[in-house]
């Protein structure tokens, strides 16, 4: 994992009179709290609001693309439903980074304060090392990492399944296009219009559903590059206040 923003965990120091995500008020109602309190507060919540200005952003570019037509031309010309399907797992893919980002998060900003949270990761993971040595919590750390990597994965597969689905689509169009293609009919002048009618229709779904998956995997991927980057935040503040605590 690359870490894209890793304060150090000395940022994570409790800091009285601030919101938290996980306790008090509601999520959704401390977050929007936080643009309010100045930059130390926004910046707990700094995850999240990356990922909200990123895919409003993207939002506002398939708005603009709807406004030109560019959506629709995309769906009529899709007879396979290919781009539905595409569409579909990229969505789930969405959801579920949002909440995975949800979680990531909550578990940063419960690092500032482990003791409120006895069931919390960041407390289960300094009283698995409590006591031990060196090379025990450099194990633990390591499982730790390898815990939270497994937890995004997911998200990484999704995306790439959206490129394997454009190139299916591109198969398929392909197939289209050909199998309307008869060389003992080219001579025959009437038969060349719907020949080319099937293979226009072909190569239009070939490019479609290969330009939707391409466009959808890249939008995902960011999203991905943004959660990997909080979970390895995350790792690192744990990683850190365990080794921290553990000197004498």
């Amino acid at each position: 994992m690359t870490n894209s923003y890793a304060p150090a965990a000395s940022d994570f120091a409790p800091r009285g009179g601030g919101p938290n995500l996980a306790h008090g008020r509601g999520g959704m109602a401390a977050w929007l709290g936080a643009l309010y309190e100045g930059d130390g507060a926004a910046q707990r919540y700094l995850l999240l609001m990356r990922f909200a200005v990123l895919n409003l952003v993207a939002l506002a570019l398939l708005g603009a693309a709807w406004l030109k037509g560019w959506v629709g031309i995309v769906v009529e010309a899709d007879t396979t439903q290919l781009v539905l399907i595409i569409t579909l797992v990229f969505a789930y893919g969405v959801v579920s980074c949002a909440h995975k980002v949800l979680v990531t998060s909550v578990e940063i900003n419960q690092v500032r304060d482990p003791g409120r949270y006895p069931g919390s990761r960041v407390a289960c993971y300094l009283e698995s090392i409590r006591g031990r040595d060196g090379h025990a919590r450099a194990i633990c750390a390591s499982a730790l990492k390898l815990k939270l990597a497994s937890r995004i994965a997911s998200i990484r597969h999704l995306a790439n399944s959206l490129v394997l689905l454009g190139l299916i689509g591109t198969v398929i169009g392909f197939i289209i296009a050909l199998s309307g293609v008869d060389a003992e009919a080219a001579a025959d002048v009437s038969s060349i219009g719907p020949m080319v009618t099937i293979l226009i229709s072909g190569m239009s779904v070939a490019l479609h559903t290969t330009l939707v998956g391409a466009i959808l995997n890249i939008w995902l991927m960011i999203n991905y590059r943004l959660l990997e980057g909080g979970t390895v935040t995350l790792v690192t503040a744990i990683v850190e206040l365990g080794e921290r605590d553990a000197r004498p």
